[in-house]
């Protein structure tokens, strides 16, 4: 075992940690999709948890890991989506500031919510150069710590608590599924299965046109995300060093998912269990729906990663 890599009681240690601030969200299975994939499906519901998304987990971790001293100084990050009011309102709760660096054409509804959890936002230009040269210059002026969204072991081992709660409830599981992007998820669950449950396959889902980490993986090196077009707009960050360490060693297979089937998973999932999920969080659902070959009746676990969906532009 890889010591760089966050330990089961590192993992065990930020559930305990984060325990009085997140939700233990619920598990839920349902009849029809099982017939429709052939297998035994337990979702693992991040779409209840604060923000809206698994994000909150690796937040919360990060900012109560901080000393005093750190934490007075503030949290940063630049972002537009759910790391950025996840991390401010971890922030929030602990009582310190959280400078969000934002691209100036990020959605209105997300600003908003960051200033709503109390974000103290920068502008910039919606180049990832200016938004590292922004958040690098508010790092000077505030001291505040840099928390990557997901390539830093202490928001990987908070997003690891997701599948853990998972094992908790439903052990024995064949086979985890989750998510792709820049990878924090996956890593995470990948490290949280194989440490409790080493015979259950970990396999990351990921859109077919924003497929850099299915060849990312097969190739054994990073290949950057170049222009990736999808309609699950959550995933189409690259792999960071860290999450692609730990999915090459632990995570046994990743599928790619076409726009159709996600759209068709994510429809499936709101009409069949009256639940509303992202799109990114119908990819592994979609996976299923288009190629499944496991064994009629496999346990299959899919977290479901977030909610937040803008409902002026649904797909259907």
């Amino acid at each position: 075992m890889s010591k760089e890599f966050p330990r089961l009681s590192m993992i065990k240690e930020a559930a305990v940690r984060i325990n009085p601030f997140i939700h233990r969200t619920p598990i839920f299975t349902c009849s029809t999709l099982n017939e429709m994939t052939g297998v035994t499906l337990y979702f693992k519901c991040e779409n209840f948890q604060k923000v809206g998304a698994f994000k909150f987990r690796g937040a919360c971790n990060t900012v109560f890991s901080l000393t005093e001293e750190e934490a007075s100084r503030g949290v940063a990050t630049h972002s537009s989506g759910n790391h950025a009011q996840a991390l401010a309102l971890a922030a929030r709760l602990r009582g310190i500031p959280a400078y969000i660096v934002m691209p100036e054409n990020a959605p209105t509804v997300k600003v908003a919510a960051v200033k709503g959890y109390g974000g103290i936002i920068t502008f910039c230009e919606p180049t990832l150069e200016a938004r590292e040269s922004t958040l690098e210059k508010v790092v000077a002026e505030t001291g505040a710590t840099f928390v990557h969204p997901y390539n830093d072991f202490r928001v990987i081992t908070g997003q690891a608590t997701a599948a853990l709660e998972l094992l908790e409830e439903v052990p024995e599981l064949d086979v985890v599924m989750a998510p792709v992007g820049g990878g924090g998820l996956l890593s995470g669950t990948a490290l949280s299965v194989k440490y409790l449950s080493p015979a259950t396959r970990v396999i990351g889902a990921e859109p077919a046109g924003a497929d850099d980490a299915y060849r990312s993986w097969k190739a054994g090196y990073i290949i950057p995300s170049v222009n990736p077009k999808t309609i699950a707009d959550g995933l189409l960050t690259s792999l960071g060093e860290n999450t692609f360490a730990i999915i090459r060693q632990y995570v046994d297979d990743i599928v790619t998912v076409s726009e159709e089937a996600i759209i068709q998973a994510m429809r499936f999932i709101w009409e069949r269990m009256k639940i509303i999920v992202e799109p990114s969080a119908a990819v592994p659902l979609g996976a299923l729906l288009e190629k499944n070959n496991f064994p009629r009746g496999t346990r299959v676990g899919v977290i479901l990663s977030g909610g937040n969906v803008d409902l002026e532009k649904l797909p259907w």
